[in-house]
């Protein structure tokens, strides 16, 4: 099923958060008092605003499952596009069909990296994005690590006014280092960059270490059809992540409703990320993390003792993607990049038995 990707208002960012954006120069300034205002009451993270764009394309596939009481068997897909990670890159194809399509995301990096899909203007490729938007969040973000959030957020003033186009169109959630994580979306045709926007521990964002990439989906169908998922999912900002975590080990297939989409008080929208949770894995650690307003959240290192399986970013109202993972038995968290996430009843801990 593919929703017509709706643009909506969400902060400025390069390649960065989750953003749907849509900023102009005459909402600056009433975005910097909501800003100013979020701060206060959240000053105990120290907020900052970024935002992030870009994102990425993909695969496809077809999956055909049986269930068992215990166990699900899937079969495996064909037509993977894969996309490797080895240090600050995207290896994968330049031209892929339009429709499902099935990406298979290899982090073979020492870094925590995702990749997500924006649709740009007519006309603006990765360079526009590396030499119009990527220095202002580059100069913000340095302002607001230094703890000069006014005018850090002023800087976003600069952006280009085309900027709030950019239509967010899924990816892959958060995946650790040497993790395989399958993500599947229905991309229609045209020009699209992927992006990772996960920061350096020195705050300089990957998209500014060239992590984008141009890509072109064709006119030509995958001839995919929607996968046939075990698990659903659904995510909105009045019910937060609902779903059945009644699962057993094994591999499965989870499919992810966009029953919403808003941008939320750090200018992102939600999104599903998989978490392995090891006994000494910290909930409140990671949901701080996860909050891009947090000057140290989305940046390197990750907290101890998680890891990140994969998952669907962020996506239009309406929209659905799917991921799949190989669940072992243990603790598990699913969790959206938004402050407070369990307040909003977006991390939701569950376990998987045998």
């Amino acid at each position: 099923m593919c929703v017509e990707e709706n643009k909506r208002q969400f902060a400025p960012a390069l390649f960065i958060a989750k953003p749907l954006a849509i900023i102009t120069i005459n909402q600056i300034n009433n975005i910097m008092r909501t800003f100013k205002n979020y701060i206060v009451k959240a000053s105990s993270i120290g907020m900052f605003i970024i935002v992030s764009s870009t994102f990425l394309f993909m695969q496809s596939c077809k999956n055909d499952k049986k269930e068992t009481q215990h166990e699900t068997v899937v079969e495996e897909m064909e037509n993977i596009i894969e996309i490797i990670t080895k240090n600050m890159d995207f290896q994968m194809p330049d031209i892929i069909s339009s429709g499902w399509n099935t990406f298979r995301y290899k982090n073979l990096s020492p870094q925590t990296h995702f990749f997500l899909i924006d649709k740009y203007p007519e006309g603006k490729t990765s360079e526009d994005a590396e030499k119009l938007v990527a220095p202002v969040f580059d100069s913000a973000m340095k302002l607001i690590m230094e703890g000069k959030t006014e005018e850090g957020y002023a800087e976003f003033a600069k952006l280009p006014e085309w900027f709030g186009e950019v239509v967010f169109v899924g990816g892959s959630g958060l995946l650790s280092p040497n993790q395989i994580g399958e993500t599947t979306l229905n991309l229609k045709p045209g020009k699209y960059i992927i992006e990772c926007y996960v920061k350096m521990s020195n705050g300089v964002f990957h998209t500014s270490m060239g992590m984008t990439k141009d890509i072109i989906v064709s006119d030509t169908d995958s001839g995919n059809k929607a996968l046939t998922s075990d698990i659903d999912i659904s995510i909105s900002s009045t019910d937060g992540i609902v779903f059945n975590n009644s699962i057993s080990s094994g591999k499965h297939i989870f499919s992810v409703l966009y029953k919403d989409q808003i941008t939320h008080e750090n200018f992102v929208g939600h999104d599903i990320n998989l978490v392995k949770l090891d006994e000494n894995a910290n909930l409140e650690e990671l949901e701080n993390w996860m909050n891009w307003a947090n000057p140290k959240g989305l940046i390197e290192p990750v907290p101890n003792a998680v890891t990140f399986l994969g998952g669907v970013n962020d996506m239009p109202e309406g929209n659905i993607g799917y991921f799949s993972a190989n669940l072992e038995p243990g603790n598990y968290a699913l969790i959206s990049e938004v402050p407070n996430a369990s307040s909003k009843n977006m991390l939701k801990t569950f376990e998987v038995v045998k």
